[in-house]
């Protein structure tokens, strides 16, 4: 029945996303959903063709062979999320080494002792599996910290529902080694099984949920990629885009529109929102506030959202509004965004804030 569920629920989930019935993150989206469909079949297998594994070798060889695709596919979708215009090169057909490898091990199991292939089998799968859940949770962190460089609310592009994924796989694997260790494992499979409908239909719910992450009209490559250079080699000086006095002028025209038109109370502003007001592209913009103000663009947009909370906080006129109704009237979207960058900003919570203001 457990398992019913979960084939269940990522058998959905992958149709959703090759049918791209939400219509955001077209690429990435379909590539989800073939690492979903693969990573169904650790249930299906058994389902419809119980023993026939150990029984027919060359359904055992595809099987397996499909399910050592399931950390690929997963990786590969990743790159998609964090960039929409990836593009595979030459230098990607490495990828594909360890699975040709993994393959003709496979077609030799019937020539190999039972203890040797278990021995192979077990090393190139976890080493396998560890290499791209690592190199996904990296790409992940690095795509937290890059969308801070054109989005003021990151709380729904995050990805950070990749991350439970990732966690699940970690955990289950240390279930297993705890639970081998210390008992006969007996009966470990419904508990990993229970964990992991938990964690598909959590990854059902919110991968649903999943916005579109780039703005149109964002010059992506431009705007994130020159941080990264000038991250890696700091003895290559950043390319001068605009001259000082440009920089100076354009710095006080940003300024000017702060304080007068407020665009920071947008929950939806975003770096090409904000350089269509000024007539800039959106590098331009992002080379002003990067090199003008020495912030990114989430960091300069938040510090008015959070002085503009202060305000609100500190002001009797606004006392009949609850903490929510303040973080949306700042441009805050959530009540978690609002909590999390204003206790950044200023080491108090809005609430902790307020009771302090009534107690001076």
């Amino acid at each position: 029945m457990v398992c019913t569920l979960i084939a269940g629920g990522l058998l959905l989930l992958s149709f959703i996303k090759l049918s791209n019935a939400i219509e955001v993150n077209r690429k990435a989206n379909i590539y989800f959903g073939i690492f979903v469909f693969l990573w169904s079949t650790f249930w299906l297998d058994d389902m419809i063709f119980p023993g026939l594994l150990d029984q027919n070798n060359y359904f055992f060889v595809g099987v397996r062979f499909i399910q050592f695709l399931v950390p690929v596919t997963f990786f590969v979708s990743v790159l998609f999320y964090i960039n929409p215009y990836f593009k595979y090169s030459f230098k990607d057909f490495r990828f594909l080494i360890v699975p040709f490898l993994f393959l003709i091990l496979l077609f030799c199991k019937p020539l190999l002792k039972a203890s040797l292939f278990n021995i192979l089998y077990i090393v190139i799968v976890l080493a396998h599996s560890l290499f791209y859940t690592v190199s996904a949770y990296l790409k992940i962190q690095k795509h937290q910290k890059d969308i801070e460089l054109f989005s003021s609310n990151t709380e729904f592009i995050d990805l950070k529902w990749i991350k439970y994924i990732i966690y699940s796989f970690i955990t289950s694997s240390v279930l297993i080694i705890i639970y081998s260790a210390f008992t006969t494992g007996d009966g470990l499979n419904l508990y990993i099984n229970l964990f992991f409908l938990v964690v598909v239909y959590l990854v059902t719910f919110y991968s649903i949920r999943q916005k579109e992450i780039y703005p149109g009209g964002l010059d992506i490559e431009r705007t994130i990629e020159p941080l990264d250079n000038s991250e890696n080699n700091n003895d290559t000086p950043k390319n001068k885009l605009l001259s000082d006095d440009e920089l100076d002028k354009l710095k006080a025209e940003l300024i000017q529109l702060m304080d007068h038109e407020k665009p920071y109370l947008d929950s939806e502003l975003n770096l090409v929102k904000l350089a269509e007001k000024l007539q800039l592209s959106s590098h331009q913009l992002s080379y002003v506030i990067n090199n003008g103000f020495n912030e990114n663009f989430f960091h300069f947009i938040n510090k008015y959202r959070v002085q503009k909370a202060e305000e609100l906080l500190t002001n009797p006129k606004w006392d009949h509004l609850n903490i929510l109704a303040i973080g949306f009237e700042s441009g805050f979207n959530s009540k978690t965004s609002f909590n999390t960058t204003f206790k950044k900003m200023t080491s108090y919570t809005p609430t902790e804030y307020r009771k302090k203001r009534s107690n001076l």
